[in-house]
């Protein structure tokens, strides 16, 4: 059963890795998503994601579209918004599948498609006082 979260909590790919771990599954595949502290060659202040209110189903469509694609046991994926810390994570993905290359594959395809297609911005503020905002239309 896929797992899909949309949140303003801390997310971690470990916790996500235990929820589609099991005895079925020979290889676990996860992704973390962190804020740095940089971005275009500026020092990075401050960082808040804002969601469309489709996020979590838009999400949920993605997590069942890309599962179906490859031979995976059980997928997690999270996206947080809000203000997230410098270090903190910010979107993380598990997936479980009998081989690795399943595995790898998915993770890959996921996170790829979550950052075409999940309607989320990033505002950025940097050291200098400027800012820019992400995938903003």
């Amino acid at each position: 059963m896929d797992k899909v979260f949309v949140t303003d909590k801390a997310i971690s790919a470990a916790d996500l890795a235990k929820l589609v771990s099991g005895n079925k599954s020979g290889a676990v595949v996860s992704f973390s998503g962190d804020v740095r502290n940089h971005d275009g060659g500026k020092d990075v202040s401050t960082l808040t994601y804002e969601i469309h209110p489709s996020a979590e189903k838009v999400l949920k469509e993605i997590v069942a579209e890309v599962s179906s694609r490859f031979a995976v046991n059980d997928v997690a994926v999270a996206h947080r918004y809000g203000d997230i810390a410098i270090g903190e994570c910010a979107f993380a993905v598990a997936v479980s599948a009998d081989h690795r290359e399943a595995a790898f594959d998915a993770c890959s395809a996921l996170v790829n498609t979550v950052k075409d297609k999940l309607p989320i911005w990033k505002h950025q503020v940097f050291a200098d006082g400027s800012d820019q905002w992400v995938n903003f239309a």
